[in-house]
């Protein structure tokens, strides 16, 4: 790391939650790393918040227990902060700064990158095409997730998002391309650490994983800094080594009630339910780093998790992502309750590139006709159940009866897997035709004869 000689500042005004305000500093940037040593001789890390004449506001990596005014010393490196970038991170277990949690040594390597990272051109961006396979029938057939695509989940408390997110790091793949996963856990409970780094152990052995885990003890501004830290790896990965990078960050709540903490303590003024007015340009900052940049191999594809509150679609986070991102996978309570998992709303549910990266050469010639008929006989399986309430089942037409029929079949047919049940692209396919195939001919109206013949051909081979 290179900067100017260092030059320590004694002049410690206040400690504020995780924030030092140093006075009398001259030359100081915002986002300069610091390292602060404390009066026990302990050295912690910090970043620059705000810098105001002579006063800079830093915020400490491992907050600021156990520190005090006279004992503080602080020293300005000249440079944001900056970590260690390259193959060392795959198959490796950190916490939220990226120290080693697995017993091994610090990731080293000669070449250094910032991480905040740094934005892409918009005319190098490479339009996405091609398809990342998660081995989830819900998610590859009806919200294909595109290589370079940000695409969200939106869950709520009690429901299974941190199973599907991992099952999703644990199966996705891009079909024989160099291939690396890269997940960030926020805000965990030491049970949902346990339960990540089992599910992801055989992914981590083989050396295409790395595995940041912040707990919900630990410091909220390690909370802040463990997604940046998770992209400025993949970037490296996918924008040198040529790996085609999934960054599963689970929970961006979590984070954005860190943000929310962190704003507070620095006496901003609160916005929409008392989350800083900066929240949306946070948010993008992270969202828009994935992409593929033309002229270069690899791309970065995200998957950010979120919880809603009480299952508000309305609230802040879930509303700000799903204006920056490109769609959003939704999970539902009536469909875990149900009995199905994972409990994916397919009409609350849309991949917005899914059209970029599916059919011919890509996926399957059938699989666009396929996933936009089954979301139009799901969408009128639903109004006749909604009729059927009104008017009794008995009251219903035989077509009406069969759309009843197909969405029982959807449900334990098609959607319902297990959490370690990797289901291949055409055996997904398979499964949404088995259901479509509840139906007459008559109600196939979206897909083309040609397909229904061949289809039918082959069911009377079998």
């Amino acid at each position: 790391m290179t900067g100017r000689t260092a030059v320590e500042y004694t002049g410690v005004r206040g400690l504020r939650g995780p924030l030092v305000i140093v006075e009398g500093v001259s030359g100081v940037g915002w986002d300069e790393f610091a390292t602060i040593a404390v009066g026990s001789g302990e050295r912690r890390h910090g970043l620059v918040l705000e810098v105001d004449r002579d006063l800079a506001v830093v915020q400490v990596l491992e907050d600021t227990a156990g520190m005090n005014r006279t004992g503080t010393r602080v020293a300005f490196s000249g440079t944001p902060l900056r970590i260690p970038v390259g193959t060392g991170w795959l198959g490796r277990v950190c916490d939220g700064r990226g120290a080693p949690a697995d017993g091994g040594p610090p990731v080293l390597s000669g070449t250094y990158a910032a991480v905040g990272g740094a934005p892409i051109n918009p005319v190098r961006r490479e339009p996405p095409t091609e398809p990342v396979l998660t081995g989830v029938s819900a998610v590859d057939v009806l919200t294909t997730l595109v290589r370079g695509q940000k695409l969200p989940v939106f869950s709520a408390a009690g429901l299974p998002h941190l199973d599907l997110a991992v099952q999703i790091a644990a199966q996705a793949t891009c079909g024989g391309d160099p291939f690396a996963v890269v997940f960030a856990g926020m805000g965990l409970t030491h049970a949902d650490t346990a339960f990540v780094r089992e599910g992801l152990a055989a992914r981590s052995a083989a050396r295409d994983l790395v595995l940041l885990l912040n707990t919900a003890d630990d410091p909220v501004i390690e909370r802040l800094l463990t997604p940046r830290l998770a992209l400025t790896v993949a970037e490296y990965l996918a924008f040198r080594e040529g790996r085609h990078v999934l960054v599963v960050m689970t929970d961006m709540t979590a984070y954005a009630e860190a943000l929310r903490e962190v704003s507070a303590a620095r006496g901003e003024i609160p916005a929409r339910r008392a989350y800083p007015g900066y929240l949306y340009s946070d948010l993008a900052s992270l969202y828009e780093r994935c992409g593929r940049i033309r002229g270069r191999p690899g791309s970065v594809t995200v998957l950010p998790v979120l919880t809603m509150p009480a299952g508000d679609i309305t609230h802040p986070v879930p509303d700000l992502t799903g204006y920056i991102t490109e769609g959003q996978i939704v999970l539902s309570a009536d469909v875990q309750a149900a009995g199905s998992y994972p409990p994916v709303d397919p009409l609350a549910s849309l991949s917005r590139l899914m059209r970029k990266g599916t059919g011919p050469g890509r996926t399957r010639a059938d699989h666009p006709a396929v996933a936009a008929q089954l979301i139009a006989a799901l969408a009128r399986a639903r109004q006749v159940a909604e009729l059927a309430d009104l008017i009794g089942r008995s009251a219903l037409s035989p077509t009406d009866l069969r759309h009843l029929d197909l969405e029982a079949a959807f449900r334990h047919r098609f959607l319902a897997q297990g959490t370690g049940e990797n289901r291949s692209l055409d055996e997904s396919l398979d499964r949404a035709w088995e259901v479509l195939l509840t139906l007459p001919r008559s109600q196939l109206g979206m897909l083309p004869a040609d397909l229904l013949d061949a289809r039918a051909a082959r069911d009377g081979e079998r």
